[in-house]
């Protein structure tokens, strides 16, 4: 007789990812840490650079600004379309670029060296528009750069991750000949986690290309009034 597939079938594949969640980051919680610092580091540094530009430097990039402030007033707004297929396929390069690392052995320098720059431009550009901007920086920040990173940086700690642990893995196999256990498996299950993310990450190009844009835009008006 067929088994019908129901409610408390659901309820245990959700019990059975959440138990293997919880035993992963519980057995790689220290790589966890040691990852999350990094990427502060780079956030951290990124801001710290600001302060350390010349008045030059800064009156360049202020002056993009004020030209993106200059189109504001005039109508010519960012189109969500073309803000969300950049934003996606630089997402879609960056996860790419990390899954071939973690396939490589010489992958895991180049894997935290990248987790670190992407703190450092999220540091940067929360730092240069709070230095820059005083109040309205940090209006711009919280509207632009914030609301989509809630969820990019996480899974960027995820990624590097499991590239770390994988990368690790391989350089063992390579060097330790008693290592005879297959690899296959947790290839598989490494990619599949990467598409996963992949999936994930779309919705973060959403709301900056749709809800940071559109925040973006109200307050960049709001600046450009009071001018």
């Amino acid at each position: 007789m067929k088994r019908e597939y129901g409610a408390g079938d659901d309820e245990m594949t959700r019990s059975s990812v959440q138990l293997t969640m919880k035993k992963h980051v519980k057995d790689y919680l220290s790589l966890y840490i040691f990852v999350s610092v990094i990427l502060l580091f780079g956030v951290v540094f990124g801001a710290v650079i600001v302060n350390s530009m010349n008045v030059s430097q800064k009156q360049d990039i202020l002056s993009f600004i004020t030209h993106f402030f200059g189109q504001v007033k005039s109508g010519d707004y960012i189109n969500g379309n073309e803000v969300f297929l950049s934003s996606y396929s630089t997402h879609l390069k960056f996860l790419a670029l990390i899954w071939i690392l973690g396939i490589s052995i010489i992958g895991l320098p180049i894997i935290l060296i990248l987790l670190f720059m992407k703190g450092l431009v999220v540091g940067f550009t929360v730092g240069f528009l709070v230095n820059q901007l005083g109040w309205h920086g940090i209006l711009l920040a919280f509207s632009s750069v914030f609301p989509q990173n809630v969820i990019v940086l996480p899974l960027y700690i995820l990624l590097t991750v499991l590239a770390v642990q994988l990368s690790i893995r391989m350089i063992r196999k390579q060097f330790i000949k008693n290592d005879n256990e297959p690899i296959m498996k947790q290839l598989v299950s490494y990619t599949i986690v990467f598409g996963l993310v992949a999936v994930c990450l779309s919705i973060a190009s959403i709301i900056e290309a749709y809800g940071s844009s559109y925040f973006l835009k109200v307050i960049s008006e709001i600046i450009v009034s009071k001018n």
